[in-house]
């Protein structure tokens, strides 16, 4: 099975190569927090069962821990002939707050091929735009080692990381359209990718439009909801509205979301260690939604889940990062 893709904006001419990138519209997430030792076999078999049903985008991230795992089971693909040859993927990896600094942004990246035993990324992205104090990775994160990022200075070595052919393509994750504009203004290189929450219940209307007009293209996370309110509940999966879609289609609240998106013209990344949910997320291309049903997903309250959790002291607090940066 092949999954569609998305056509990646062209590179710049002052980056290496050249060439149009094309990104596949379902991918798997591999941003399980916190990453047990004992999750790292189960995700490397997880990765290679997608493997074998059609995935071909692997996102993971320095932050995730999960890069060493991705890099055995990309191996173990190859070794065992689920896949020709590398450039079969298309795997993105991020930049961590930590080393959103100009010196640090080179020897990140590095370090990320060397977990995951590849030569080249297909996307590297700044995971937030904000920086944290350079140390060790930590999580949850001490509001106190919060600091402004230098964007210019860190996008200019992102830059220099396609330059030198470390990655294909570079982009962004969780940004705003005032801070795509601030970067705009500023870049020699675009962004070809934002990845952001988008589902049902988080629409972002406004940025993708924006985004669409500025020649970026949008990849979906927490497709499903995932992430959760402090109250534990999800409220993609628990929609009367989808429930009721889902039934009348024979389809599920899962398939009915991903099939939203993928109509978006939003690639997406999905994260699950079950082999029957990863096939089952698959199953989103040979059917449509009506336009009422168009209507009714477009009707639904929005709502924003994602939030990062701040230390403080031996509490844990639940802040919206927009809020601490004022982006």
């Amino acid at each position: 099975m092949s999954f569609p893709e998305v056509g990646l904006s062209c590179s710049s001419p002052a980056s290496s190569g050249g060439d149009r990138r094309s990104i596949p519209v379902l991918g798997m997430g591999t941003g399980v927090l916190p990453f047990t030792p004992d999750q790292r076999a189960k995700m490397k078999l997880a990765i290679l069962q997608a493997i074998e049903l059609g995935y071909r985008h692997f996102d993971t991230a320095t932050l995730y821990l999960s890069e060493e795992a991705l890099g055995e089971a990309v191996a173990e693909a190859l070794q065992a002939g689920l896949i020709s040859s590398r450039a079969e993927l298309f795997i993105t990896s991020k930049l961590w707050c930590s080393d959103a600094h100009r010196d640090l942004v080179l020897p990140a990246i590095r370090q990320s091929l060397r977990n995951l035993k590849l030569d080249y990324l297909d996307l590297y992205l700044i995971h937030w735009p904000m920086s944290l104090k350079p140390g060790e990775l930590s999580f949850p994160i001490k509001s106190d080692d919060i600091l402004p990022l230098d964007l210019r200075q860190v996008w200019e070595a992102m830059e220099e990381c396609q330059r030198l052919g470390l990655t294909k393509s570079i982009g962004v994750s969780n940004f705003t359209r005032k801070k795509i504009v601030e970067l705009l203004d500023i870049a020699r290189i675009p962004p070809t990718v934002n990845r952001v929450e988008l589902n049902p219940v988080w629409q972002q209307n406004k940025l993708r439009e924006f985004c669409e007009e500025k020649g970026i293209h949008v990849t979906a996370y927490s497709p499903l909801g995932g992430q959760s309110s402090s109250l534990g509940r999800n409220l993609v999966l628990e929609s009367q509205v989808l429930k009721d879609i889902a039934e009348a289609k024979g389809k599920t609240v899962a398939q009915v979301s991903l099939r939203w998106i993928y109509e978006q013209g939003v690639s997406m990344v999905v994260k699950t260690l079950n082999k029957e949910r990863i096939e089952e997320n698959t199953k989103i291309f040979d059917w449509e939604l009506s336009d009422e049903d168009r209507h009714k997903i477009s009707q639904m309250p929005q709502y924003k889940r994602f939030y990062i959790f701040l230390s403080h002291g031996d509490m844990f607090l639940i802040k919206k990062i927009e809020d601490k940066n004022n982006y």
